[in-house]
């Protein structure tokens, strides 16, 4: 199994390096030339973040403190949808310290075995980046207890009658998890976070300007109106808008000799991907037309609206239904999902 490391050197704006090493202990660096790194997307510092103002704070005043007490941070949970930036923050917190990150995620740790690697190898004041932390196996979330409290690792030797226990100690770090589905993480592993910040969906002027700022970074020329354009659709997501912003550059870049992404040529670029107005693409308009043309705008059961489309239940329970719940557009109530008059008149507008 592979495990990767990021090492975060002295502030120099951009992520130094990042080595790979595999199970065995080869490691193979990565150079980056200087166009990886412009083209490195992510912020690097906090004070970079976009957007999440009061997480941004209160995370700065951790920071502040652990450097004034010169201990380890303490232990964080960060959840949200995806895409809001969990592993960005957790990135910047080691560009912060100047220490090394290790990133891993909960359905590659199957047994504690597989997480003995990152702990054996994590050094003092380090953070252990954990993304999807709710999908850690029974047994790997409790072998983590004793991790998270006192640093120690508990290996069990032998079995039956000739078992013994090692206590190994480990150099105190920080683990940050990420999880998009809190409720699923059980009640002792939540409790021995100490911080847990929970992000929210970004504004538009916000989505704005990192969609202005990336585009610096892409190397390419956007004016205000098209970056507003592009965050207006972005579903309040950095991920998405920054999806549609590398679209709408490789749109520009055919369309005209110049690159430049003017409204115009934003709104043809977005366009072309059937993304409308408020975001909603052509599968979420299809949505709501199956209900409103064959079941009469509902209620309408999940299974009988995935079966009319022939798309899976679980993509529009996990994809689809969430923005048009957000929107307002749908309802869920016991009899089946119903169309609203926001979903109905955004259809027929």
């Amino acid at each position: 199994m592979a495990r990767e490391k990021i090492f975060t050197g002295p502030a120099d704006g951009a992520v130094a390096s990042t080595v790979r090493s595999s199970a065995a202990g080869a490691p193979a660096a990565n150079a980056f030339d200087d166009r990886a790194l412009d083209e490195e997307l992510r912020p690097s510092r906090l004070a970079d973040v976009v957007g999440q103002r009061k997480v941004v704070e209160r995370l700065e005043i951790m920071l502040a403190a652990t450097r004034m007490r010169t201990e380890p941070l303490s232990h964080i949970l960060l959840d949200g949808p995806p895409g809001l930036g969990k592993t960005t923050l957790a990135l910047a917190l080691a560009k912060e310290l100047d220490v090394e990150c290790q990133i891993t995620s909960g359905p590659a740790l199957a047994a504690p075995k597989d997480l003995l690697p990152y702990l054996t190898n994590a050094s003092g004041n380090s953070i252990l980046f954990i993304d999807e932390i709710h999908r850690l196996p029974a047994a790997v979330e409790e072998f983590i207890y004793p991790v998270m409290e006192d640093f120690r690792v508990d290996i069990v030797l032998g079995e039956g009658l000739n078992a013994r226990t090692i206590n190994m100690k480990l150099k105190p770090f920080t683990i940050v998890g990420a999880t998009t589905r809190s409720g699923m993480l059980t009640a002792p592993l939540r409790d021995r976070f100490t911080f847990r910040e929970h992000l929210e969906f970004y504004e538009e002027p916000d989505l704005a300007e990192i969609v202005r700022r990336n585009a610096i970074k892409l190397r390419t020329k956007i004016d205000d109106s098209s970056a507003l354009e592009i965050a207006r659709r972005s579903r309040g997501t950095p991920r998405k808008s920054n999806n549609l912003l590398r679209w709408a550059r490789d749109f520009a870049t055919v369309k005209q000799k110049e690159g430049l992404i003017t409204n115009e040529i934003a709104r043809q670029a977005l366009a072309m991907l059937e993304i409308d107005v408020l975001g909603l693409e052509e599968q979420d308009r299809k949505y709501l037309r199956t209900i409103v043309n064959v079941f009469g705008g509902g209620p309408a059961g999940l299974a009988a609206i995935a079966h009319t489309m022939n798309c899976p239940p679980d993509t529009l329970e996990d994809e689809v239904e969430p923005f048009l719940l957000r929107c307002g557009f749908i309802q869920r109530t016991p009899r089946g999902r119903i169309v609203t008059a926001s979903g109905l008149n955004h259809l027929s507008g």
